[in-house]
């Protein structure tokens, strides 16, 4: 499973961005797939997923303001983050993985940067 990330970039406190993370290689209605970021010097930390049945999920950190989809017709999972805070600035990382495997793959990462 390859992924690519796409959609990062810099934006004002309350402002908004969607991100995009395009999936090749693998039958990508099968796959859970979700986002973690990282902080400058902080530790990699979950975000959200979306499972194969269109289940989601959120971290306590983004609940009510980013949104994660995902369109099985151009293999590809949206975060739609909205209210932008400085702190949620980081590199935010896709991910996917099957539900029967312990092996997951990573995209590249893409930087959000929040400015106050």
């Amino acid at each position: 499973v390859q992924l690519v990330e796409s959609g990062g970039g810099l934006v004002q406190a309350g402002g908004s961005l969607r991100l995009s993370c395009a999936a090749s290689g693998s039958d990508f209605s099968r796959l859970t797939m979700g986002w973690y970021r990282q902080g400058e010097g902080k530790q990699r930390e979950y975000v959200t997923r979306i499972t194969a049945t269109g289940r989601t999920n959120y971290s306590d950190s983004v609940n009510g303001r980013f949104t994660i989809s995902k369109d099985n017709a151009v293999s590809t999972v949206y975060l739609q983050m909205n209210e932008l805070r400085p702190e949620d600035t980081a590199v935010y990382f896709c991910y996917a993985h099957f539900y029967w495997s312990s092996s997951i793959y990573w995209g590249q990462g893409t930087q959000v940067t929040v400015s106050s």
